[in-house]
């Protein structure tokens, strides 16, 4: 039996990692109809990895009603896998910066108290793990809104609790864990996260990604040092040293905040979604696997899914097929971690991407044309 995997990430704005996986599997099968497909769709932790982990493992949806980053209702996602003992989740679904209009998009005021009150959904669902996504965030508040959701009290010098947003954290006096369930104890949580940026200064949270959240200079400035208090309070009243911590600055600091109040582990997102797919338990038999993405350059070979799965087929002798609408600088660095072909669906010489544009309209369909065309040539 000529057993192929497919494995591929979402590509953005056309088709999510399954709907591609299907598109790609269909190309298989009218080129080698004999084919087992096996498909496990995949993400690298920011938008997709919930959708792509409960495709590939067979998952639940649920659907929370939570605050939105500015505190209006939203529906929030989450997925439960393995059996109910894992949970996921994507901060971006709770506390978005899609979720707001460009003029209301203000980092001291937005919160990810949403982000908290998914998560304590999810636990109350008896997981013992819970993977996060925290890309896409609009907040700059260290993760203190979910700490407040989570039942942590974060209070001014009268012992008043602190309104929302990350303006507010310059008042912070003391943190009281008093309330916090621990239940969490038990709950191991490990976040996907690919920045390495400490919490605060000129590489920090606040510099490198408040402007595209909505922050003035002045406000860069002011959240910053906002920040900066918020994890003095962590050290002193939580014992837990985070603002230096490698990944301390992903969403607006929330990669700090889960470390200081859910003892949380930020891991690579790639590594750790692929190993939760169950993609290295498809491998053994494969004679082909075939990974793509919406555009293939330097950046998909280090931290994005597809390179992590040709990297792993590769070390399995497996040959790599990489699918892409089209490619960017950089793209040969795949060749050396053992993609044996690169098949982009925009022809070459199209600067403009006006004939991708057009493609993408029809990415399924054309998806599935180009894997029918590969595969007939490779095997």
């Amino acid at each position: 039996m000529l057993k192929i995997v497919v494995a591929p990430n979402s590509f953005k704005g056309s088709l999510s990692a399954s709907q591609a996986a299907a598109a790609i599997a269909r190309g298989v099968r009218q080129a080698r109809p004999d084919a087992e497909v096996v498909e496990i769709p995949v993400a690298d932790g920011g938008e997709g990895t919930v959708d792509a982990l409960i495709a590939a493992r067979s998952g639940t949806y649920r659907s929370t009603e939570v605050e939105g980053p500015l505190g209006d209702p939203v529906q929030a996602t989450s997925g439960l896998i393995d059996g109910g003992r894992t949970g996921v989740v994507e901060l971006a679904s709770a506390s978005g910066l899609t979720l707001i209009p460009t003029e209301k998009r203000d980092p001291r005021q937005t919160s990810t108290y949403g982000f908290g009150q998914l998560l304590g959904a999810v636990r109350k669902q008896k997981v013992e793990s819970i993977i996060a996504g925290i890309g896409g965030s609009a907040t700059n508040d260290g993760g203190a809104g979910m700490a407040q959701a989570l039942g942590y009290r974060l209070l001014d010098a009268g012992g008043r609790d602190l309104p929302r947003g990350g303006a507010a954290l310059a008042q912070l006096a003391r943190i009281d864990a008093s309330g916090f369930d621990a239940a969490w104890l038990a709950v191991s949580v490990m976040v996907a996260c690919d920045v390495t940026n400490p919490l605060t200064g000129p590489q920090g949270a606040s510099y490198i990604y408040g402007p595209q959240k909505g922050a003035d200079e002045k406000a860069v400035r002011e959240l910053d040092q906002a920040l900066a208090h918020l994890a003095e309070i962590i050290e002193r009243d939580l014992g837990k040293p985070v603002a230096d911590v490698p990944g301390a600055a992903a969403a607006g600091g929330a990669g700090a905040g889960l470390i200081a109040f859910l003892d949380a582990r930020l891991v690579p997102g790639a590594p750790l979604v692929v190993d939760a797919s169950g993609f290295d338990q498809a491998l053994p038999g494969a004679r082909l696997v075939i990974t793509g993405e919406g555009r293939v350059d330097g950046q998909t070979a280090f931290g994005k899914a597809p390179g992590e799965v040709a990297k792993r087929a590769h070390a399995a002798r497996i040959p790599t097929l990489l699918l892409a609408g089209s490619r960017g600088p950089g793209w040969e660095s795949l060749i050396s971690m053992g993609v044996t072909s690169v098949v982009t669906l925009a022809e070459e010489g199209d600067p403009e991407g006006h004939n991708l544009q057009v493609l993408m309209h029809d990415a399924a369909q054309e998806l599935t044309r180009a894997a029918a065309r590969a595969v007939q040539e490779m095997l």
